[in-house]
């Protein structure tokens, strides 16, 4: 049964911060790369150009590992099956991701010719660490207090 994207896990992945997305390659070993992310409520999306090959580990294999992390002590991390890939609204995705992470209108670092691959995945697994609920780990993690 897939986990749900909701409450402070779906705030994580509507934030600014950036993902890590791991992807097998076909000789067993993991490929990970630094990506914006979103979500279209149920779903991760990730966005990057065709010609890449963490593209193509990710169409092979069907599935890849997103991490993010708010802080130190509080990360997520879902494990997802590809529902789609689709050059349709890349672009336009692309471009909100730009507005999103750097507050331009659109994406500038596009290359000509470049052609755009958005990827929906579906959470099978997620998985939520806060370890800043802890006051003891706040305390140390935050620094000694000002006297």
């Amino acid at each position: 049964m897939a986990d749900k994207l909701e409450g402070r896990v779906r705030e994580i992945f509507e934030d600014k911060l950036y993902a890590v997305v791991a992807v097998p390659r076909s000789d067993g070993t993991v490929q990970s790369v630094v990506s914006w992310v979103d979500t279209d409520g149920d779903n991760l999306t990730v966005n990057t150009a065709e010609a890449h090959g963490w593209a193509r580990n990710m169409r092979r294999a069907g599935t890849a590992t997103i991490t993010v992390m708010a802080h130190p002590y509080e990360w997520v991390t879902v494990v997802g099956r590809v529902e789609s890939d689709t050059h349709e609204g890349a672009d336009e995705q692309i471009d909100a991701l730009a507005k999103k992470y750097l507050g331009a209108d659109s994406y500038p670092f596009r290359k000509p010719g470049e052609q755009r691959i958005t990827f929906t995945l579906r959470p099978e697994r997620i998985t939520y660490v806060n370890h800043r609920a802890d006051p003891v780990r706040d305390a140390v993690a935050d620094g000694p207090a000002a006297g």
